[in-house]
């Protein structure tokens, strides 16, 4: 398996070593967003899920990774919250082709 065994990795993925899980990337996004901004007047915020996820580009192990997030719409709900939609594209420190593209959804209740 590319994301655990060294030697095998080496041997037969196309990337020549050990990856990090797609998903394990996409994990990150919720600390990401944390990191990159404060959101005052808010009592609860959800994470609501994902569009478009997509991964062009390997994550090698030990890789340093960043996160650009850009506001994509504002949608207001019948609950009295809102609808945050991020565009997010998470690039790897080397690389021209980022390693995760995809929309991000929260909700936002004040």
């Amino acid at each position: 398996m590319i994301h655990v065994d060294g030697e095998r990795a080496a041997r037969e993925s196309p990337f020549g070593d050990t990856v990090a899980h797609g998903f394990l990337t996409l994990s990150l996004l919720p600390a990401m967003l944390a990191s990159a901004l404060s959101m005052v007047d808010m009592k609860m915020g959800l994470n609501y899920g994902l569009n478009r996820v997509r991964f062009p580009g390997p994550v090698p192990v030990n890789s340093r990774v960043r996160g650009r997030l850009t506001l994509a719409s504002v949608e207001d709900l019948a609950d009295g919250g809102a609808q945050l939609t991020w565009g997010v594209v998470v690039e790897r420190e080397g690389s021209d082709k980022p390693v995760c593209v995809a929309e991000f959804l929260m909700r936002r209740y004040g």
